[in-house]
This record gives structure tokens, sequence and C-alpha cells, in this order.
């Protein structure tokens, strides 16, 4: 006979319920569970969501107290970080929710602890520390390519996923190069006290990249000798240390360590490693591969330069029961596409039949319709009309990709493009969409997904456009058509 599940009495149950806006399934979503951690508004708990069964980390934060201690532009400030730097090192957000009283951060849920219950164990093996401490400037320097800087490095705030591989978490403390003052530099004084950096302490501004480097260093060390480089038992005295710049390497660094760590710990900015001269040095550079990623469907999919291209081709087949941010089809479709518009070729490959567009979307791509030119420029995104078929633009965009060696990923009418130039923020990945916009007529939106702007500018003013002239509908063509 199975026994009777015990009544909810408990306080610890009772107070997760109030946290969480009460009883049942939260947003109607998920499931919560335990609390993971607490601060001083707001609270972690594992979650998770009913539809997919797979568990999240879910933040609630209290509206009235973020309201009452003037952090409403930090918790914005904060979301708009943690969206700007999506990698695979980094902990994922994947949507911001409210009620009247909360607002909830829905994350990833990285199960394997801080790495600091590592090292509090011990020291680590150095390859290991190695990977660890790659893995964080591979991290870090994303961060900085997007004006992001976190200023709370720290090996609690560096959690472990199933895989071992390290995430970087806790953005609160973050700061945006738009904070900067007209010097150059950030004033706020912030971090942990051990992993602070020097001009830090000296509170006459300083480089949010710098501190970050410094910050690395002190994770580097406590990874390599199993306890902190400046530690002292009064705090007067740590700072002390801090500011001269005062450590001593254990005698099993190796001397290439030893060498990287002096100069990741400088105590003058101007001479500290920079995140370039990290990636070169030798210590750093044995067994390091660069991280490789795209986005798709609010989803990161990321493959190391090791993998063979099998297993990348691979990743570009379509997967049962996937769906994308553009690509579905609409109930309110302006225009039905009658069979006849399609030729043979929708018959062997029925997934390139584009989407049809919704009325609303006529209306916002209407008054983005620039008919003096053939193109219509909005920032990192241009869109133009066709009248080819979807695989005569799809065949296009996969010679142009060829001939300047960019990988294609193809899911129906969604294509990216994705190019093998490393850069400070990542490889370009471009993506297009197309939608029937009438019977005979489509509109191809392409935007840069991932990337530098200026690379993605350049790719399209050379390479793109030059490469689609000659399947744009001109825009004579259409003010005919319209009169």
């Amino acid at each position: 006979m199975e026994e009777e599940a015990a009544p909810e009495t408990s306080l610890a149950e009772k107070r997760r319920k109030k946290d969480i806006g009460g009883g049942g399934l939260l947003l109607g979503r998920f499931d919560v569970g335990r609390l993971l951690g607490a601060g001083s508004f707001a609270k972690v708990y594992v979650a998770r969501d009913v539809r997919t069964d797979e568990l999240v980390a879910i933040k609630a934060l209290d509206k009235e107290k973020i309201v009452k201690g003037g952090f409403a532009a930090h918790i914005e400030r904060e979301i708009a970080i943690l969206r700007r730097v999506r990698h695979p090192y980094i902990v994922q957000l994947f949507e911001v929710m409210a009620t009247k009283t909360k607002i909830y951060f829905v994350m990833e849920y990285v199960r394997g602890g801080e790495l600091f219950g590592r090292v509090a164990k011990g020291r680590l093996l150095e390859d290991t520390a190695r990977r660890y401490f790659q893995q964080l400037i591979s991290a870090v320097s994303f961060c900085h390519a997007r004006g992001v800087f976190h200023r709370d490095l720290k090996p609690e705030n560096l959690l472990l996923d199933d895989n071992g591989d390290l995430k970087v978490s806790d953005f609160g403390l973050s700061a945006v190069a738009e904070q900067m003052h007209v010097d150059g530099l950030l004033h706020t004084f912030c971090g942990t006290p051990a992993y602070v950096a020097p001009e830090v302490l000296a509170r006459r501004g300083y480089d949010g990249a710098k501190v970050d480097v410094w910050s690395c260093g002190v994770i580097l060390f406590v990874l390599m000798a199993g306890y902190l480089p400046f530690h002292d038992r009064s705090i007067v005295a740590m700072y002390r240390k801090i500011y001269k710049g005062s450590f001593r390497c254990p005698r099993w660094f190796s001397q290439d360590l030893t060498h990287l760590l002096h100069r990741l710990l400088d105590v003058n900015p101007q001479s500290r490693a920079t995140i370039p001269e990290i990636m070169e040095n030798p210590w750093f550079r044995k067994g390091f591969r660069h991280i490789r990623f795209y986005i798709e469907d609010n989803q990161m999919h990321s493959f190391n330069d090791s993998d063979s291209e099998d297993e990348q081709l691979k990743s570009n087949e379509p997967k049962p029961d996937e769906t994308y941010e553009s690509g579905s089809e609409s109930d309110s479709s302006v225009a039905s596409c009658p069979a006849s518009f399609y030729d043979e070729s929708y018959q062997h490959h029925p997934s390139l039949r584009p989407p049809s567009l919704t009325a609303f979307d006529i209306i916002s791509f209407s008054s983005g319709f620039d008919l003096s030119g053939l193109f219509d420029e909005k920032g990192e995104m241009t869109r133009f009309l066709s009248k080819e078929p979807v695989p005569v633009i799809v065949s296009k965009l996969e010679d142009i990709a060829k001939a300047v060696s960019f990988k294609v990923r193809k899911k129906g009418s969604q294509i990216s493009l994705e190019g093998a130039r490393e850069s400070e923020k990542g490889p370009l990945t471009i993506g297009v969409d197309v939608y029937e916009l009438t019977p005979s007529m489509v509109v191809v939106e392409v935007k840069k997904k991932a990337g530098d702007g200026e690379e993605y500018e350049e790719f399209c003013n050379k390479v793109l456009k030059p490469g689609l002239q000659d399947i744009v509908y001109e825009s004579s063509h259409i003010a005919r058509n319209t009169e």
C-alpha cells in the first residue's frame, strides 16, 4: 500500500510558497523545488519546467524591496547585461517574467555547484586548473568585447555544469562601458576584498577590464595553490599586501606559470597583462581550444575546433518537434499561397515553403520600406523583396557562403551563415529569414545574430549585396505595382 504524501506544513515550505507567489505551478509552468541561495532582495530556487521536463533556476526578486531600496535601475542593467553576454561559459538567462509583487529570472540550472567547493578540498592538478582558467578567460574576453565588466570574479561565482565545464554567474555588480565617467574609468568601489585590484582600493578610477584580469589572476593562484595570494587575518594588512602586490608563488609552480601570475597580478594596470596577451602565453595555450557557438531558437549550440566536419554538419540537420522564433505558420496570414506559385522544387523540399506574414507583420514592415533603394537597412538588419522562388534564393546564399568559406545551416526557410574567422566577439553569424508577402513576392530579411557589427556591415556591402543584386526586385517595380 502506498504511503500518503505528508501535508505541506513545514515552515520552510510555507516560506517557499510565499516567496514564489503562492502554491501550485509558478506562472502555470514551473514546479518550484528547493532553495539554492538567498540575497538581500532575491532568492534562487531550482524548478522544473512542466512543458519540457527540464530543470531551471528561478531567481525571485521582491518588487517592493527593489523599489524601496532604489535598485530598479540596477536590476534593469543586470537583465540587459545577461542578454548581451550569451556564451557557453556564462550562465544563460532564458526569460524574465513578472507579477504584481515579483520579478522572476528564469535561468540555466548548473548542477555542479561552485568551483569554490572543489578548491576548498585542496589545490587542483595543473591541467585541471589550466582548463578552468582557459574557460574563464574565454568568457571574460567575450564580456569585455561587448563592453561588460564583471567586477566580482571569484570561485564562488564560478559554477560547474554536468560536463565539468565552467559557468560564470552573478553579474549583479557588473558594469557596462556606458557607465564610465568622462575620464574613461569606472569609480564605484565594489568587489570581494581578497580579489579586488589595487587601483580599486586607491579610489581614483579604474579600467573595468584590468580589474577583471587582476581577479582572474587571484583565481588562478587559488586554483593552483589552494590558498589566497594576499591572505591575512587582518583585512587592513591584506589590503596593504594587495596594494604592494606582495605575494610569493609556491615551489611547485612552474616557471611559465609564475611568470604569467606576475603579469596578471601586476599592481600597475598599464603594464598588467591584457586578455590577448594572456591568450598568447605559453602556459595558457597548452591544450587550449577555441569554443565556437551559435544561438538558434533561444538555444545555444557549441562546438570546438577539434570537432570533425561530419559532427558539425550533423548539427545542421532538422530535429523533430523543433520550433523557430520567426518560422511559425500563422493562422491569420494576409495571403494564402496557391500551389501554382511553388515550382516542383517545393514538392521535393516542402520545408522550404516560407511562412506567411500576418497583418501585424505587414504593418511593422511597411514603415521600414524605403522605395528609393534596393535594400532597406535598420542597423544590423537588412530587408529586400524578391520574386524568385525560395530554392533559388537559398542556392544564391549557399554560393555566396561557399565563396567566402562560410558554413551554412538550413532549417526550412531559415538560413544561417557562419563565418570561420575568430574575433573578440566570436565568429560572424548571419540569419536569413524568408517570408511570403504575396503569392508572387517574398521578403528576405537578413540580420546579424552574432559577431562584430563592423564585420557584418562590411560583409553586407562587399559580399551580400553584390551577390544578391540580380534576385532583388527593383523598387521602381514596387512603386508601379502600388499605383
